[in-house]
């Protein structure tokens, strides 16, 4: 396993004051705290004190096997919120994609808030829920046989996250895509290729896609 670089995730007197908007009847204040590249947000088995959002860059969640083989979860962009748990500690880590601003906000506060008014409460519920469907949704990946269609209904789905549905400036690295998707390096690779070639895709560079037709691409994604 990589070591990870030193974390300071405890807010101190020079975080900037921020919040998050967890819906119309609930906002929060916090602190805006900056991750550089790779750097640890929160790990696996530490506890779980915040609640965060991103508002710019990209985090990664993920947990590492027994023999030191990393698994991402789930990739978090600006305006998304992740950490929740159902226990004290964390269940997964979490590390900055690219260099990134992250609010936190103590679970607390969350759980307070959301005991007192159930507007709060239910805008919780439908933030959590939505992290759920997130969740089944990369499980429904991962249940595709091909390498070509996972990686087709990975950028489907990043696709509909970007303001423009057609240019898209990944932040993450083929190596992230890999262990999101439960494939080698070598095999997306060829499957950004591939689609190419088909003129699914442009590639004016690694990390920056055209989707040139979304219609092959949504083919690609149930090919047999």
């Amino acid at each position: 396993m990589r070591s990870q670089p030193q974390k300071t995730t405890q807010p101190t007197c020079a975080a900037a004051q921020d919040s998050i908007d967890f819906g119309p009847s609930l906002t929060l204040r916090g602190v805006r705290m900056r991750f550089e590249r790779n750097e640890e947000i929160f790990g696996e088995s530490e506890a779980a004190e915040y609640v965060y959002r991103v508002v710019s860059g990209a985090v990664r969640t993920m947990r590492f096997s027994s023999d030191g083989r990393r698994q991402i979860l789930g990739f978090h962009l600006p305006g998304d919120v992740f950490g929740w748990e159902l226990g004290d500690t964390h269940t997964l880590s979490a590390e900055a994609v690219s260099a990134a601003d992250v609010i936190m906000v103590r679970r607390s506060l969350v759980e307070k808030a959301s005991a007192q008014d159930l507007q709060a409460a239910h805008a919780v519920l439908a933030l959590i829920s939505q992290s759920l469907n997130t969740a089944r949704d990369h499980a429904v990946v991962l249940g595709r046989k091909g390498a070509g269609e996972r990686v087709a209904a990975f950028l489907l789905q990043l696709a509909d996250r970007f303001v423009s549905r057609t240019e898209l400036d990944l932040p993450m690295s083929r190596a992230d895509i890999a262990d999101y998707l439960g494939l080698t390096i070598e095999t997306v690779s060829r499957a950004f290729s591939e689609m190419e070639r088909q003129c699914a895709i442009a590639l004016p560079s690694s990390r920056h896609v055209v989707v040139r037709n979304h219609a092959a691409l949504e083919d690609l994604q149930v090919a047999a």
